[in-house]
């Protein structure tokens, strides 16, 4: 529900919630660039929960590497394979 004040000075959850409205969510997700930074979230979800919520590491050139390492694991994951989704009818 739109701030009553949008009215003179639209915040940008108004302008948000307007363009959802008058174009549909699917519109304003990607005019918004929501995707991408729901895709980001669910990387860097994947990344503490499989890697860490930290690194180890104490220097930045071992850092580095720690992350390189992470990322070809999740790569390597990635690539085994994700489920795959049917219609039951």
């Amino acid at each position: 529900m739109p701030d009553p004040q949008s009215a003179h000075d639209p915040s940008h959850r108004d302008r948000c919630i307007a363009e959802i409205r008058d174009k549909g969510r699917m519109v304003w997700q990607v005019s918004s660039g929501y995707n991408q930074s729901s895709r980001a979230e669910t990387l860097m979800g994947r990344w503490k929960t499989v890697i860490g919520p930290k690194l180890k590491a104490r220097n930045f050139a071992n850092q580095k590497t720690e992350v390189r390492i992470g990322v070809n694991i999740l790569n390597k994951m990635t690539e085994l394979g994700r489920p795959e989704f049917e219609a039951v009818v």
